[in-house]
């Protein structure tokens, strides 16, 4: 289920919706415009590329360039990762794509939650939760990416500000705001659900030439995002994506986190 909120409803194609969501079975009547007509105007969004290439190119971008990702693309990218597979067909992931003046009145609601310590998230989540190889992991991952960005490690005031571009999307001019349903004992099985949505979805972006970010920090402001876009209560907020082409001139942009070797991961079994 996608939503692209508007102030008068839900926008689809050139039409608008006063309906709250979009269905999935809305997007799958088939494609917006004929493809030679996108192939034309948006090169990128039929270029075809190797698997193996898009998965180890995408990266967490953590500086965008202003730049509005047209529609079309957009719903090529949402398509895409309606593929996903989720336990038994369910399709669970329910997602609000947030652009423009409604992106920006959220980025300002979640800052000012953020100073008044207004932390509501649907699901715990600490670093120091992780032991061992998993918190030298994440370690290395802040510690390479406040390195790149020129912040020392004691510049306590300076991390935060870096802290807090979460919250401003790191100039990302497009939000995707991932939901699921209250569904009992089934919650993990449904989290992974939209753990595989994000990663289709993120991949999708890499292939199309755009870039995206999965935040959980955006999750700490549940109730927040829920009050700003008129959200159920009964959704619950996994965790967001900020997405759009990336600013190839950051230092935010120009390291990269390696990946361990199989071996640490898989033990094979014959």
């Amino acid at each position: 289920m996608i939503d692209f909120p508007s102030k008068r409803g839900v926008i689809h194609g050139s039409g608008i919706f006063p309906c709250a969501t979009l269905s999935s079975a809305l997007l799958n009547r088939g494609p917006i415009r004929a493809r030679d007509t996108i192939a034309q105007e948006y090169p990128s969004m039929t270029d075809t590329k190797l698997f193996q290439d898009v998965v180890r190119a995408r990266h967490s971008v953590r500086a965008f360039l202003p730049t509005v990702v047209p529609d079309a693309l957009i719903r090529e990218v949402l398509v895409d990762a309606q593929h996903a597979p989720s336990n038994c067909n369910a399709q669970p992931w329910v997602i609000h794509i947030v652009s423009g003046a409604r992106r920006d009145a959220i980025s300002k609601a979640i800052l000012a939650a953020d100073d008044a310590g207004r932390i509501t998230p649907d699901f715990p989540f600490a670093t120091s939760n992780f032991c061992d190889a998993y918190r030298e992991r994440t370690a290395a991952q802040g510690k390479a990416y406040y390195e790149a960005i020129g912040v020392a490690r004691e510049d306590f005031d300076e991390r935060r500000t870096a802290s807090q571009l979460n919250l401003s999307f790191f100039g990302a001019p497009h939000i995707a705001l991932l939901f699921m349903p209250v569904v009992g004992e089934n919650e993990v099985r449904v989290a992974g659900d939209l753990g595989m949505y994000g990663q289709t979805f993120l991949l999708s972006l890499t292939a199309h030439g755009l870039g995206g970010i999965p935040q959980t920090m955006l999750g700490f402001y549940a109730d927040t995002i829920r009050e700003e876009l008129g959200i159920d209560p009964s959704f619950k907020m996994l965790f967001g994506i900020s997405f759009g082409y990336p600013d190839p001139n950051s230092a935010a942009n120009s390291y990269r986190i390696e990946k361990v070797a199989i071996e640490e991961s898989v033990t094979f079994h014959s």
